[in-house]
């Protein structure tokens, strides 16, 4: 775990509230990169002025800075297209949800194009480690049958989706957690319906509280090497 501290005492409790979860799911251990995926579609406007999406990235912060050591998160934002500007940082992350997303164009929701991107992110950086990747949006996607495809595509690959859905129309996204025709169950859903009213310590566990079940699982399967 990073000690912040020095770096970024305003992320201090956060952290520490992510590893509360961590070690309540046995995985105090473990190592990840972490990603966030952001849906960047014209119904998200309200949760990016509100300081909602703002927080999600300090959160995601948090959480990484238990699970990996380069204290940063790469920023991915879909909506038509995907666009990834700059990582949140633990020497940068103060507002750089508002300093970023006004540059990104608002448009649908194709989670296709933002699962897949993430999935090739992945692979070209070279990480041993295996990917937690909460993916957050509030909405149907463009396509259900290409996002189901991409997901199933993606479960051969050492990549955990967290899906948090914000508001109400999040019917789709519950049932990507028992999609079948995976290779592995890769992926979670947490409903944060009002975000900001959303305690650190339940939306943590809802990140993390399948990830555990995911690694041995992928571990068995060979999708993650080992050490």
């Amino acid at each position: 775990m990073i000690d912040l501290s020095k770096t970024a005492p305003g992320l201090v409790s956060l952290a520490k509230t992510a590893a509360v979860s961590l070690q309540k799911h046995g995985l105090g251990n473990e190592r990840a990169a972490v990603y966030l995926v952001l849906d960047h579609s014209g119904s998200m406007h309200p949760y990016y002025q509100s300081g909602a999406v703002q927080h999600l990235a300090e959160q995601a912060l948090g959480l990484s800075a238990n699970l990996d050591d380069d204290g940063s998160v790469p920023l991915i934002y879909f909506g038509s297209r995907v666009d990834q500007p700059e990582d949140v940082r633990l020497d940068s992350y103060t507002g750089v949800i508002n300093r970023t997303h006004p540059h990104v164009a608002w448009g649908s929701t194709n989670y296709q194009a933002a699962i897949s991107y993430v999935l090739a992110e992945h692979a070209a950086s070279g990480a041993t480690d295996p990917a937690l990747v909460i993916f957050q949006t509030d909405g149907e996607p463009d396509s259900r049958d290409a996002a189901e495809a991409a997901l199933r595509a993606a479960s051969k690959a050492p990549l955990f989706f967290a899906f948090v859905g914000f508001g109400h129309n999040i019917r789709f996204l519950s049932t990507l957690d028992d999609l079948p025709g995976r290779a592995v169950d890769n992926a979670s859903f947490f409903h944060a319906r009002d975000p900001l009213t959303v305690s650190d310590a339940d939306l943590y566990d809802g990140i993390t509280s399948q990830y555990g079940a995911w690694l041995t699982a992928a571990r068995a399967a060979g999708i993650i090497r080992q050490h």
